[in-house]
Formats: structure tokens, C-alpha cells, sequence
């Protein structure tokens, strides 16, 4: 098969919205092949074709998601005042709140592992090279470049996981600010 073909990326971009759709209405882990396939309009053979799982599909579904994300991510001023988190990083959660119930279902206990991974690597390459350009915060010579960046990244992907699931009832903006007064501590 090739991937390239017209109708082949026809039948992803298909699966791709029917997982996401059976994600809205169910746990991850509870999505089964079948039903995807007959959301899709596919039959199970057809699924193989292209995924060897839910999961890989599930991360394949969200990647334009985890480009979003990372890409906010990378264009927050690094070194703004503690007291009002950077535009970007308000967009990256008012994003993620016009679509919390996807990231819940990604991120919950019953979600994609591969996504998970995903935005935690992607965030972490984003944030490395903005650390290798030069524009790493100040005080953390002493922790090597990549180290910080995944601590970072993990933070992020933690409290995007603990807002969508557990504390849906603080505003982005409020997420964003709390966020930021993290990684930016008083006296920095």
C-alpha cells in the first residue's frame, strides 16, 4: 500500500475521526478495532492496513494536537514577569480547554500511553532547542540542558493532565498563571 496514495489518506484521516469521536463518548481503553473500523465505514482488515492498534491510532489522531501544544509552548518569552503568564502559554490552555475532553481521554488513566509520550517528547525537543538558541532562563547552568527541558515538559504535560481531568473548574487563564508562578519562582 502506499501511504501517499489519495485513497489511503482518505481512510486515516477517516479513522483518525472516528477515534476521536468514539473518544468523546468513552474511555480510551475501552475503544475497541471493530468499533472504529465501523465508525470509519472500514472493515477491521482495512484498520490493520494502517494501525497496529487503537493506541498508535489514538496518538496518530492527536498529533496535530501535540504540534499545537509544542508550538505554544516554544514561543513563550522564557523570561516574562512571574506576576502575568506569557500569551502563549494563556492560547496553549485556552486550546486545550476548547478541547478537554479529548486531552482527558488522552491523558486520563485509560489513555493513550503514546500520546503521552509524544507531547512530553515533543515538548522537551521544543524546549532544548529554544535552551541551545540561547534563550534558557538564568540560574540553571548547573543542570544540563536536556535535563531541564524534560522537567519542564513533564511538569506541563502533569498539570495539563491534573486540569483536564480533575479540575476542570479553574479558568485557562487562571491554569496558565498558576503554571507560569511554577516555572518562574519568586526572586527570579
Amino acid at each position: 500500500m502506499n501511504p501517499d496514495d489519495p485513497r489511503a489518506r482518505r481512510t486515516r484521516a477517516s479513522l483518525r475521526a472516528a477515534v476521536l469521536d468514539l473518544a468523546t463518548e468513552r474511555d480510551l481503553g475501552a475503544i475497541t478495532i471493530s468499533a472504529v473500523a465501523k465508525r470509519a465505514g472500514v472493515n477491521r482488515a482495512t484498520f490493520y492496513l494502517h494501525y497496529p492498534d487503537v493506541d498508535a491510532l489514538a496518538a496518530d489522531a492527536m498529533e496535530e494536537a501535540v504540534a499545537e501544544v509544542a508550538r505554544a509552548a516554544a514561543l513563550c518569552p522564557l523570561d516574562a514577569p512571574r506576576d502575568r503568564a506569557p500569551e502563549p502559554l494563556t492560547t496553549l490552555f485556552a486550546h486545550i480547554d476548547g478541547n478537554a475532553e479529548l486531552y482527558a481521554c488522552m491523558l486520563g488513566t485509560q489513555g493513550s500511553p503514546r500520546f503521552c509520550t509524544r507531547l512530553r517528547e515533543r515538548l522537551t525537543a521544543e524546549l532544548e532547542a529554544r535552551f541551545a538558541a540561547g534563550a534558557r532562563p538564568s540560574g540553571f547552568a548547573d543542570v544540563p540542558p536536556g535535563t531541564h527541558a524534560a522537567y519542564l515538559a513533564g511538569a506541563l504535560t502533569g498539570v495539563i493532565a491534573h486540569w483536564v481531568i480533575d479540575s476542570r473548574d479553574t479558568p485557562p487563564a487562571d491554569v496558565a498563571l498558576a503554571f507560569w508562578r511554577l516555572f518562574r519562582p519568586a526572586g527570579k
